[in-house]
Order: C-alpha cells, then sequence, then structure tokens
C-alpha cells in the first residue's frame, strides 16, 4: 500500500507542480478572484428542469453581482472575474489565471443538486477528503474536465472517475487550509444570519478548482435547484442580491480578521522600536568611569612598562595632550576596586573620571546620571 500511495504521487502530483506557483502565505487581502461555475456548453446542473436557467445562469449573476459590491465597498480591493460572460472556461484555466492575477482570495460560486427534491440550504467547501459521501460532490463538479478537448493530455493522467487521482489533490491547500476554513465558515455564517438560508456547513472535498489555487480557496453552493423552492428564490433577482450581499460581507470580515493580524504585528514593531530609542537614550545619558593613569604631550607605547602592567589601557588624544586610561567601567564602584591596583602598578597618581558621549564630566554629574 506505501509502495502504492508512492508510486500515485511520483505520477499524479509530480506533473502537477507546473500548474500552481509556490504558496506564499499573506494576511493581507488586496485581491479576489470571483468564480462563476460552469458556463457556455456546460450548463452545469439543470434544476427542476422547470426553467430554462441553469446553474451557469445563476453563479455568473451571483459572481457579477458580488464583484460589483466588492468594488464599491472596498475600492482598494482589486476584482477579477474568472468569466464575465456564458463562455466555457476549463477548470485549469480558472486556476492558472486566479494564479497568474496573484489573487488573496479564490471563491468558486455554484449552485447544488441531489435527487432527493426535498434537500434545501447552502454548504461551502474547502480543499479535503470527505470519507463520508465518497467525494461525490466532488466527483460531479470535476467531471467537467470530461467536457474539455485532449483533457489526458492537459491534466496529465489525472481523471475525475478515478479515486485515486484524488491523493494528488489532497497534498495541495495545506499551507492555506486554516485560512480557507475560517472564510468557509464566515461566508456559511452570513448565509444563515444575513440571507435567512439553512445552513450545512463546512465540508471538505478534493474539488480541482480549489485546490490548485495559490490561495486560500473555496467554492461555495448557493442552495439546490432541485428543490423548487429554493430554485425560485435563487432565480430571483432578490435572492441573488442577498446571496451576493451575504458573499460580500463575508469577504468584508474575512478581510478585516487578517489585516488586523497586520496592524497588530505593526503595532508590537513600533512598540519594539519605540521601547530600542528609549533603551537607547537612556543608555546615551548613562556615564562611563575610567581610572585616569597619565596625561603626556608624548605619546607612548601601551606594550612597554608600566602599561603593560594593566589591562585595558586606552588613549584618548584632546588637542596636543594625550589622556591615557584604562577601563571603561559602568559604575564608579567597579572602578574603585581597580584603582588600587594601578596605583601599586606604577601610577600612584592614579584617579576616576568620567565621560557621557565622549565628553568628560564630573564625578557629581557622572553620580547623578548614574541614579
Amino acid at each position: 500500500m506505501q509502495r502504492l500511495t508512492w508510486f500515485l504521487i511520483v505520477t499524479l502530483v509530480i506533473p502537477y507542480l507546473g500548474f500552481t506557483s509556490y504558496p506564499v502565505v499573506s494576511d493581507r487581502v488586496d485581491k479576489v478572484i470571483i468564480d462563476a461555475g460552469h458556463g457556455g456548453k456546460d450548463p452545469g446542473n439543470l434544476g427542476t428542469r422547470r426553467y430554462k436557467t441553469y446553474e451557469k445562469d445563476v453563479a455568473l449573476a451571483v459572481a457579477i453581482e458580488t464583484a460589483k459590491e466588492i468594488e464599491k465597498k472596498y475600492p482598494d480591493v482589486e476584482v477579477v472575474l474568472t468569466r464575465d460572460s456564458d463562455k466555457f472556461l476549463e477548470l485549469y484555466e480558472r486556476t492558472a489565471l486566479a494564479n497568474r492575477e496573484k489573487g488573496d482570495l479564490f471563491i468558486s460560486i455554484h449552485c447544488d443538486a441531489v435527487d432527493n427534491k426535498a434537500a434545501y440550504g447552502t454548504t461551502t467547501y474547502v480543499m479535503g477528503k470527505n470519507h463520508d459521501d465518497e467525494n461525490q460532490v466532488a466527483l460531479r463538479e470535476n467531471s467537467v474536465i470530461l467536457m474539455e478537448d485532449n483533457y489526458q493530455e492537459k491534466y496529465e493522467g489525472y481523471d475525475p472517475l478515478k479515486p485515486e487521482s484524488y491523493i494528488a489533490l489532497t497534498l495541495y491547500q495545506y499551507a492555506f487550509q486554516t485560512q480557507s476554513i475560517e472564510l468557509a465558515q464566515i461566508i456559511q455564517n452570513s448565509f444563515k444570519n444575513d440571507a435567512g438560508r439553512r445552513d450545512r456547513g463546512v465540508k471538505q472535498q478534493p474539488l480541482y478548482v480549489t485546490s490548485r489555487c495559490s490561495m486560500p480557496s473555496v467554492l461555495v453552493e448557493l442552495g439546490y435547484l432541485t428543490n423548487s423552492q429554493e430554485e425560485d428564490f435563487l432565480l430571483s433577482s432578490l435572492g441573488q442580491k442577498k446571496m451576493a450581499n451575504a458573499i460580500v460581507a463575508s469577504f468584508g470580515s474575512y478581510k478585516n480578521r487578517r489585516e488586523s493580524n497586520i496592524k497588530e504585528q505593526e503595532t508590537k514593531r513600533e512598540a519594539k522600536r519605540l521601547k530600542d530609542e528609549e533603551e537607547k537614550r537612556k543608555e546615551n545619558l548613562k556615564p562611563t568611569y575610567f581610572i585616569q593613569l597619565a596625561v603626556s604631550g608624548l605619546k607612548k607605547p601601551l606594550n612597554e612598562k608600566p602599561f603593560s602592567n594593566l589591562e585595558r589601557v586606552s588613549i584618548k588624544k584632546e588637542g596636543r595632550l594625550y589622556r591615557y586610561l584604562q577601563g571603561d567601567y559602568n559604575s564608579k564602584s567597579e572602578c574603585q576596586k581597580d584603582l588600587l591596583f594601578a596605583k601599586n602598578n606604577g601610577f600612584p597618581d592614579a584617579f576616576i573620571v568620567a565621560f557621557k558621549n565622549n565628553e568628560k564630566i564630573s564625578l557629581t554629574e557622572a553620580e547623578r546620571l548614574s541614579q
């Protein structure tokens, strides 16, 4: 089994690396990709078949409304639609566009369908494998690949009808899983509280369109077109606006949450900078103590006696004079410990001096600054 798993990773995962750019996790949300599912020759699900309006039409209407409202409420955010008309897009084109645009979020909009006509409510999917329902949603949404020309070559062996193909997909998006789940939960809460829809929860599925995006990604199922009441709601202008507004509100909440992390980090950095500056300022106020050994008009070598009897001896030139110092010391008491040794080793007239910012100050001033 282990050998089979590695074989699948090598044959299915490695070839896909060309589809995505290297993932970089960021808290800033400056660009969002809105993906209207299906389109053109791919109608998506047909609903109750009472109307000639299908999943592709609802997805496009809600996507356009969502994009318009985000641009209006968040003028600093760039919105990119994968499609703005009834055209067919191959799945890899959607993800390639998202990655090429370097989006910070990817939201794919769809409508659900099931044989049980009584089923209704909203669901938001993130990348993952759900063993409970054998990935039926993934099979349905990914099967659009079969409508594409030369899909065997484009997807390099990936077959949406084969369960083993989903091993490859589950290895992607983990870098963004936390953010994706966070956004999905916010969307579901907004659908329930703002749009009054039934919340069917956040679920995981190995969906191709979310797996290949190098950014947090979700796939939204607005509701069941196979439920006549929910279909009527989603086909209505009011219903589409409600669902779009819920997505927009969720986007705003997510953006504020993520970017509050940036503000918090900036606040911490600024606080640290101010603290460092204050410590540096205080450090500059502190005096430095030395033992003055001698003053001479001649520069004498320190490797000869009596200077060589002592450690840490330096020369400070002041005009034409050379001041010979031992130290430096942080306190007068530290200085006094070595003063007696200096007096007994060639410098009987040695005494303590103090400096601040390289300028000599009185010991009285130094003691005041040290307090």
